[in-house]
């Protein structure tokens, strides 16, 4: 199981996007009691359940960790983890900070990578420019930035996104992937 976080903006949705471009990859859908927004897809976006059924599941220990965020339940099932790894794949898991390391303090086996800024004015500035947030949430989401980014120390591996190509090289070397098909053409060194 590969896990990737890291705070808001640093790019780990990106990362994840070229990771799961190689058939070695199975990205993990995340199970909720939400409600699904226009075009989201059962099974591809998350696998949306009643909260009875999420319970049901609960108690039976089919998640590796739930928790219940502003009234909703979410939660990573077991059994496509447990599948994938049987099947020599790397099981993709792009998580908030708080659950990463939940994870970890359970001992669930993984690698676990931090994904960081190269620095806050470039967080700053690729948060502001999505457009999408008040002066006031860009603030909150830059502390909450901060504050995760102290955690970093708690991963297995950092990697700073300064430039993509080499972070997902590098991730790729870390959690055992090949190289891409042509990614050895261009002459590059991953030194």
């Amino acid at each position: 199981m590969l896990l990737i976080s890291g705070p808001s903006g640093c790019g780990k949705s990106t990362i994840c996007k070229q990771l799961l471009e190689s058939d070695d990859v199975v990205f993990s859908v995340s199970a909720t009691t939400r409600a699904p927004r226009p075009g989201e897809v059962d099974g591809q976006h998350y696998h949306f359940l009643s909260p009875e059924s999420f319970r049901k599941k609960i108690t039976e220990g089919a998640f590796i960790e739930h928790a219940e965020v502003h009234g909703n339940m979410y939660g990573t099932l077991k059994e496509p983890m447990e599948r994938a790894i049987a099947d020599g794949k790397v099981y993709l898991v792009e998580i908030d900070v708080q659950g990463a390391l939940q994870l970890k303090a359970l001992e669930v086996d993984g690698i676990y990578v931090f994904v960081a800024p190269p620095d806050f004015e470039v967080l700053r500035n690729r948060l502001s420019g999505r457009g999408t947030e008040t002066p006031e949430v860009l603030e909150r989401r830059l502390k909450k930035a901060e504050d995760e980014y102290r955690e970093r120390e708690r991963y297995d591996h950092i990697v700073v996104n300064d430039n993509l190509e080499r972070a997902v090289a590098e991730i790729r070397r870390i959690s055992g992937l090949p190289e891409e098909p042509d990614a050895g053409s261009g002459g590059a060194s991953r030194g």
